[in-house]
C-alpha cells in the first residue's frame, strides 16, 4: 500500500521514521522524498497489514500520514497520445504500444505528479487520496 507521510516543520530535523521503524518493526520502502525548511513528504510502501500500526506511530510522533489508493486518472479523450508522459515517469506506468497507442498500467503508479505536470493536454491528474 501507498502512504504519503507529511511532516511540519516543527519536527523536521527529528528521527521520526526511524524511530517509527524501530519500534514498530515495520519496514518501509521509499520511492520519493522532498524535504524542504519548511515541511518534509515522503512517499512509501508499507504491507497493507501493517499500515495501521506504522501510521499510529509516525502519527504519535506528529507527522500526518495519508493512504495514497486512488491512482493516476487518465482522460483517454483528451489524450493525444504525445508522449509526454511516457518520457518523465520514472516507474514506467505508460508506455506506446506496438500500433503506437498509448497504454497505460496505473499499478505502477507512485503518485509523483511529474506526468501531470508534463501532459500538454491535461489529461492527467491525480485522484483525491484520503
Amino acid at each position: 500500500m501507498k502512504i504519503k507521510i507529511s511532516i511540519s516543520s516543527d519536527i523536521l530535523t527529528k528521527p521520526i521514521m526511524a524511530e517509527a521503524i524501530l519500534e514498530t518493526g515495520v519496514l518501509l520502502n521509499i520511492s520519493q522524498a522532498h524535504f524542504d525548511r519548511s515541511h518534509g513528504e515522503v512517499i512509501a510502501d508499507v504491507e497493507s497489514g501493517k499500515f495501521d500500526v506504522m501510521c499510529k506511530a509516525l502519527t504519535n510522533k506528529g507527522a500526518v500520514v495519508t493512504k495514497l489508493n486512488i491512482p493516476i486518472k487518465w482522460d483517454e479523450n483528451e489524450c493525444v497520445e504525445c508522449g509526454a508522459c511516457v518520457s518523465v515517469c520514472p516507474t514506467k506506468v505508460f508506455s506506446i504500444a506496438e500500433d503506437f497507442s498509448l497504454d497505460v498500467d496505473d499499478t505502477k503508479c507512485i503518485q509523483c505528479g511529474t506526468c501531470v505536470d508534463m501532459c500538454p493536454h491535461n489529461a492527467l491528474s491525480l485522484g483525491n487520496n484520503k
